[in-house]
């Protein structure tokens, strides 16, 4: 199981601005990059449309899903996890998100505020796990 997240400070950053553009609706994306042992490397960020009708829900479009997971084959790396915020709510697994969860070893950043979190979900739960928004280290 992924005990550490690392990310870039600008993805990080980035994503704390998808989520107060999408405001008061939820941002969605996808992350692409690898694991390497318990750590896994956020590479890239795949912002996506998000398709839910309630405003805090998500639901990620299937094209821009896709075309996430093609750019990241091109890359040679795969998708590993997804993100999203929760405006007004808390940087942590909602009720709708451990209902809508469902592969294994897929990360879960959530955004709140200023505050990001990481999360792996595995054998039917979320964990909390480490996120370390750190310069990327060479592949």
């Amino acid at each position: 199981m992924t005990n550490r997240i690392e990310l870039p400070p600008e993805l990080a950053a980035a994503i704390k601005a998808q989520a107060g553009a999408a405001q008061p609706r939820e941002c969605c994306g996808l992350l692409e990059g690898v694991w390497e042992g318990d750590v896994a490397r956020v590479l890239a960020l795949y912002p996506a449309r998000n398709l839910a009708e309630a405003a805090d829900r998500f639901e990620i479009a299937p094209q821009d899903h896709i075309a996430a997971q093609k750019a990241a084959r091109a890359n040679g790396h795969v998708l590993i996890g997804c993100y999203h915020s929760h405006p007004g709510g808390r940087a942590e697994p909602s009720q709708t998100d451990r209902e809508d969860a469902g592969q294994d070893d897929f990360l879960w950043l959530i955004a709140a505020g200023e505050t990001l979190a990481a999360f792996v979900y595995l054998d039917g739960r979320f964990a909390a796990a480490e996120l370390a928004v750190c310069a990327p280290q060479p592949l």
